[in-house]
């Protein structure tokens, strides 16, 4: 009877220390996925403001296109007029 007792104290023993193992590996999970969240909006920021530089720079090239466009245009016309 005293060795069902000592065996089940010993069983509660490896239980208890398995839920503090848990308990810390919950916990360092936890702070991982709180530091990889952050890095994630931080990451997602910088696409953003990359999206948004690429966006500037194309609006920049877009009315240089059009002007070359028009200057190619006008020197077919000039060049059908002196003929």
């Amino acid at each position: 009877m005293i060795s069902e007792f000592q065996e089940l104290s010993d069983k509660i023993d490896r239980l208890a220390q398995l839920a503090q193992s848990l308990r810390s590996e919950n916990y360092l999970l936890r702070q991982a996925n709180a530091l990889l969240s952050a890095e994630n909006v931080d990451f997602k920021n910088r696409l953003l403001q990359a999206q948004q530089r690429v966006e500037a720079m194309l609006a920049q090239l877009e009315p240089a296109e059009v002007s070359v466009d028009e200057d190619a245009s006008a020197n077919s016309d000039d060049e059908e007029a002196a003929q």
